[in-house]
C-alpha cells in the first residue's frame, strides 16, 4: 500500500526535506491589508517585517477544505493508496477542521491528525511519518509514530510583548501575565495544543537567559529518558537581528554543552515562519526538543544545509 504525508506550511520543513521525504505542504494564509500571501510560497522576509509593524490590518487564513481537496486528489492520481494529513494544533487553528472537511470527500482514504504542536516540533513528527511511510509501515502505525514524536517534544518559546497573542485571540492561560503592572518578557510553552505561561522575567536578556536554561533542562530530561540523541532546533525571525542574534547564540551554547546528546552534533537554526510570527511578534525565539528516531536523526543532518548558523543564510 503507497501511503503519502500532508502537512501544513506551520511545520516550517525546509524545503529539500519536502522535496526529499515527498510531503505535500498545504499552506496557511498572511493576509496584509487587501493582499494574501500563501506562507512558504510567496511571502517575503521584507513583507513579513513590514507586516509586523503594522498595529492593524494584519491577520492569518487557514487553507480551504477545497485546497485541501484539491491536494488529496492529485496525491490518489499519482498512485497513493492512503493519505495521512498531519495539523498544527487544533486548539489554534481551524485547519484541522478543514483537512477533515476534505478528507470525507477524497478518493482514497485520509487520517488526519491534530498533532496539537506546530512549528519544527510538528516538522520532525512529519518527517517520521514520511520515514515510516516509506519503509512500508501501514497508515495506523504511521500515525501512531507521528503522534509519539509530537507528544513527546517540548516547545519553549520568548516573546518580546504578548500583544500579539492577545490581539490574535491565541493567548490562552497566558493572558494571566496581562494584569503585571510592570514590563515583562514573557516565557510561554505550547503543551497540549495550547499556550501556557512558564516564566515572566523583567528584562530581555534575563528572560534569553532563563530560556536557555530551560532549554538545557529539556535536553537533559529527554536524554535521561532515552538512550537515543536528541533533536533540538532554535527557530529565529528572519530580518530581525536581535532575535537572529539570540537564536545563534542559544544554538551555540547547546553545540557546545550537549555535542554528544544532539542528533548531527548540534542545535538546528530554522526560520519561525511568517503565520507563528504574525501571533508572536518580532523579537520571538522559539526552542523544539524532542527525543530523535534513527531515521530522523539521519534527516537532521540534511536540514542543517543552508541554515543560518550552519552555512550562509
Amino acid at each position: 500500500m503507497r501511503i503519502r504525508i500532508v502537512t501544513d506550511s506551520t511545520a516550517n520543513l525546509p524545503p529539500d526535506l519536502v522535496a526529499g521525504h515527498r510531503i505535500t505542504v498545504v499552506p496557511l494564509q498572511l493576509i496584509v491589508g487587501d493582499d494574501s500571501y500563501a506562507e512558504g510560497v510567496d511571502l517575503t522576509p521584507e513583507v513579513l517585517a513590514s507586516a509586523l509593524k503594522r498595529s492593524s490590518g494584519v491577520s492569518t487564513s487557514m487553507p480551504s477544505p477545497r485546497a485541501f481537496l484539491e491536494s488529496y486528489e492529485e496525491l490518489a492520481a499519482s498512485g497513493a493508496d492512503e493519505i495521512v494529513s498531519i495539523h498544527l494544533s487544533a486548539e489554534l487553528s481551524g485547519t484541522h477542521d478543514a483537512a477533515l472537511m476534505a478528507a470525507r470527500h477524497a478518493p482514497v482514504p485520509v487520517r488526519v491528525v491534530d498533532s496539537t504542536t506546530m512549528g519544527m516540533a510538528l516538522g520532525y513528527a512529519v518527517l517520521t511519518a514520511a520515514e515510516a511511510a516509506a519503509a512500508g509501515e501501514p497508515a495506523a502505525t504511521v500515525e501512531r509514530l507521528c503522534l509519539e514524536r509530537a507528544t513527546s517534544s517540548t516547545v519553549l518559546f520568548y516573546v518580546n510583548s504578548l500583544e500579539h497573542l492577545r490581539r490574535g485571540g491565541r493567548i490562552g492561560a497566558a493572558s494571566a501575565f496581562l494584569g503585571s503592572a510592570f514590563a515583562i518578557k514573557p516565557l510561554l510553552t505550547l503543551t497540549g495544543g495550547h499556550i501556557e505561561p512558564v516564566d515572566r522575567l523583567r528584562t530581555s536578556s534575563k528572560a534569553l537567559a532563563r530560556l536557555q536554561e530551560l532549554v538545557f533542562a529539556a535536553v537533559e530530561e529527554a536524554t535521561a529518558a532515552e538512550a537515543a540523541p536528541v533533536d533540538v532546533a532554535v527557530h529565529f525571525l528572519p530580518g530581525h537581528d536581535r532575535s537572529v542574534r539570540a537564536a545563534e547564540s542559544l544554538a551555540e551554547a547547546l553545540g557546545q554543552r550537549y555535542a554528544d546528546q544532539l542528533a548531527g552534533g548540534g542545535a538546528l537554526l530554522v526560520e519561525l515562519g511568517a503565520i507563528a510570527a504574525a501571533h508572536l511578534g518580532p523579537g520571538t525565539i522559539a526552542a523544539v526538543v524532542t527525543p530523535a528516531t534513527e531515521p530522523s536523526a539521519g534527516s537532521s543532518a540534511g536540514l542543517s544545509e543552508g541554515l543560518p548558523g550552519q552555512t550562509d543564510p
